[in-house]
């Protein structure tokens, strides 16, 4: 169990070659993420920041988004996110998120290993 404020926040610049800086809070240790979880966390991303366009291989990743306004890249495609949606990103595919809006970007991250 994790509790909020408890947990550690790292700042990331540049992450995938993306513009500024990512805010990254695990939500669970290593050892709480067992064999198949390689991440389970909340990203906030600040206005005009981004998260580069990356691949997966041998995982997978999805996004929940929390709150703010931003663009998921599908592969190339330029996909709007809002709070809500969830973006999936399958074994040898490529994705990235930026934050359009005015306001904070946050989205639970959750990388699998297959």
């Amino acid at each position: 169990m994790t509790k909020a404020g408890e947990r550690e926040v790292v700042k990331v610049e540049h992450v995938g070659g993306g513009a500024g800086f990512i805010m990254k809070e695990a939500l669970l240790g290593p050892e709480e993420q067992g064999d198949y979880c390689r991440m389970f966390s909340k990203v906030t991303l600040p206005p005009n920041c981004e998260l580069g366009h990356h691949e997966h291989h041998g995982e997978t990743e999805t996004y929940y988004i929390l709150s703010g306004t931003g663009m998921y890249d599908d592969n190339g495609k330029a996909i709007p996110a809002e709070p809500g949606d969830v973006f999936f990103c399958k074994d040898g595919d490529g994705h990235g998120m930026k934050n359009t809006g005015t306001e904070d970007l946050t989205f639970v991250a959750l990388i699998l290993k297959k």
